[in-house]
């Protein structure tokens, strides 16, 4: 897939993934948040908790599950990023989780997407 095709099924996973989020009462902070080595997907407030999302989406599964994507690196790599946003909001002291959801699209369809709440630690 062109990277330009890849960049837009990814904005558009992304962009419902948020609805996704909205329509189960989870509000949405922050889309994109980027810094020098990363970017969070979204990042959301969940009773209190901030929520940090990596969204993956993909046309097929053929080449595995989107989720598994979010490989120990990846983990490292948005902890990293997360605790950048919380320094830089003065929100060290705050409740939060990591959550990824997987997103699977064809033809402009959601075939299928999973929630996985608090899917790693810190």
């Amino acid at each position: 897939m062109p990277d330009k095709n890849r960049k837009r099924l990814g904005l558009e996973g992304e962009r419902r993934a948020a609805e996704y989020l909205i329509s189960k009462g989870i509000s949405i902070i922050q889309m994109n948040f980027r810094c020098p080595i990363g970017e969070i997907d979204i990042i959301a407030k969940d009773s209190g908790i901030i929520v940090f999302v990596e969204v993956k989406t993909r046309s097929s599964d053929i080449f595995g599950l989107p989720q598994e994507a979010v490989d120990y690196h990846k983990q490292k790599k948005l902890v990293q990023i997360a605790n950048l946003y919380l320094q830089k909001k003065q929100l060290l002291n705050n409740p939060c989780r990591f959550d990824v959801i997987s997103i699977i699209m064809k033809n402009n369809k959601t075939k299928t997407m999973k929630h996985f709440i608090n899917a790693f630690s810190a």
